[in-house]
């Protein structure tokens, strides 16, 4: 890596350690993620599995978010 992009990652996280323990778990799980991503493999955690197969069978019967509850969504606070 870079030395200005190590700095950039520090800095990051150094921001993120001042972040309440379910916000830096949330930090945590993307960047495992983005790891996980790079080296080809995705795993979508156990918990979760549920959720994406029934967002894939939504999919396929054409069952989709309307624009108002996506911009709702979007604009939702995530703190």
């Amino acid at each position: 890596m870079l030395p200005r992009m190590m700095k950039v990652l520090e800095e990051a996280i150094a921001k993120v350690k001042t972040l309440s323990e379910e916000r830096q778990a949330l930090a945590a799980e993307v960047l495992e993620h983005i790891a996980a991503t790079e080296a080809g493999v995705f795993h979508v955690p156990d918990e979760h599995c549920s959720a994406v197969l029934e967002g894939l069978e939504q999919a396929k019967r054409g069952e989709f978010a309307d624009d108002k509850t996506v911009e709702r969504v979007l604009r939702k606070p995530w703190a």
